[in-house]
């Protein structure tokens, strides 16, 4: 089964999150930063991060970023 690029960074992103790298509360990086930091286009950032809204990992604040949820 083929995996697109925005799969493969929500996952990344959603292991971290569940391992605890990224705490709840913690911000994550701008699109700008993760698109470099998985070396993808921030159209692709912006496709994972709607996937991780999605499941419930994180949270988006207009103007302000998104955050890690609270997974309790």
């Amino acid at each position: 089964m083929v995996e697109y690029e925005w799969q493969r960074v929500a996952r990344a992103i959603s292991a971290d999150i569940e391992s605890g790298r990224i705490p709840p509360g913690a911000a994550l990086p701008s699109i700008i930063r993760l698109a470099q930091q998985y070396g993808v286009a921030d159209h692709t950032i912006r496709r994972a991060l709607r996937e991780l809204r999605e499941q419930g990992h994180i949270e988006t604040l207009p103007h302000k970023g998104s955050y890690v949820r609270d997974q309790q």
